[in-house]
């Protein structure tokens, strides 16, 4: 049935899409209610949090169970990618992740797991950045320092979307833009296995997010966004070494870098300039603060779902430019979407001082 089914491509697809879906639906009310009796809230304390209700964090659990049942169910394997090597690096994520939404887990602790599963991946699994096609003058990468650099990137993005991780249905429009956008790639280029893994994340992420759409009944927690950075970091490392070995509807090699930067340029631009802020001000990259971008817009008075809607605006209009310029390479896409990303914090720095000083001057005006 499944070998049938997997030579009707569109059928199949839409069967794992509905499957994983369906999983999350059925499975996030009975979390929310066990999460309710037994009181495992969000915490309330934290510096970052912006709710004053008691939510649950355990969505991440559904989107596990879900992304894990319907890779098995529908026999998504092939050898494009090991997936013995990714269930059990998602297992490490998940169990470091549930662990982390209950009871709080070292960051150290944290990264020695990522680390592992990075490990795991790049050299059982062995999958790795080989090439850098010309950025920086850099071609090909010799083993070590590829599966360094593997390792580097599958961290990198783990954390990158943790972080955005902060307001309803941030995370989770990311990652379904990012796995849709990345199947829908992988299918023109006949990596069909890879495309379905995708596709799996993606319906888990759509189920979960009817629930965390403002106002939030659940969050993803650690579970979810370390699962979902994984899984994408893995599809794009994958779909930079398809893209210059896979023939197909399109030929994506001389910009496939770009690409996949514009696809993850949500998670990865506000964890750089995140990073650049702290470090510019003497401050640890790894303490929190609300500095992130959707705090931001936050200030300027949208709401949650008003600044989701923003950011996956931003995060479409990158991906769109992207492949506009993709006859152009690499250097003029990421050229491009720097120059926008910068546009866009100028114009949002401009309009934050502007509403601090007419906040400053009726202060002043009643004193």
């Amino acid at each position: 049935m499944t070998s049938y089914l997997q030579e009707h491509q569109p059928i199949y697809y839409i069967l794992v899409v509905l499957s994983s879906i369906s999983i999350t639906l059925l499975s996030i009310p009975s979390i929310i209610f066990i999460a309710r009796e037994r009181r495992l809230y969000d915490d309330l304390g934290h510096l970052r949090k912006l709710h004053k209700a008691d939510v649950p964090r355990l969505g991440g659990v559904a989107i596990f169970v879900s992304f894990t049942i319907t890779l098995l169910f529908w026999n998504i394997t092939g050898p494009a990618l090991p997936l013995n090597y990714l269930l059990t690096a998602c297992i490490m994520l998940f169990a470091i992740g549930i662990k982390d939404d209950l009871a709080g887990v070292n960051p150290r602790t944290k990264f020695i797991i990522q680390f592992i599963a990075g490990l795991t991946l790049s050299v059982a699994g062995n999958i790795r950045l080989s090439n850098l096609y010309g950025l920086f003058g850099i071609y090909e990468l010799s083993y070590f320092p590829s599966m360094l650099l593997s390792i580097l990137i599958i961290i990198f993005i783990i954390n990158a979307f943790n972080l955005i991780d902060g307001i309803d249905g941030l995370a989770a429009t990311t990652g379904i833009i990012v796995n849709s956008v990345f199947s829908a790639l992988l299918i023109s280029m006949h990596q069909y296995q890879l495309a379905a893994i995708s596709l799996s994340l993606a319906g888990a992420i759509l189920g979960f997010i009817k629930f965390n759409i403002s106002p939030a009944k659940i969050f993803m927690g650690d579970t979810g966004s370390l699962l979902t950075g994984l899984v994408s970091a893995v599809v794009a490392l994958k779909f930079l070494e398809a893209a210059h070995s896979s023939g197909g509807l399109f030929s994506w090699g001389p910009s496939a870098l770009g690409i996949c930067m514009a696809i993850l340029i949500g998670p990865l631009s506000d964890t750089l300039r995140i990073f650049v802020v702290r470090l510019s001000k003497g401050r640890s990259p790894f303490v929190g603060d609300r500095n992130h971008i959707h705090h931001r817009i936050l200030k300027l008075g949208f709401s949650h779902l008003q600044t989701t809607l923003i950011l996956a605006g931003l995060n479409g209009s990158v991906i769109l430019l992207a492949f506009f310029l993709a006859d152009y390479g690499n250097g003029i896409i990421i050229l491009s979407i720097a120059l926008l990303l910068m546009l866009f914090n100028w114009i949002l720095t401009y309009f934050i001082r502007s509403k601090d000083r007419e906040s400053y001057a009726l202060r002043n005006l009643f004193v």
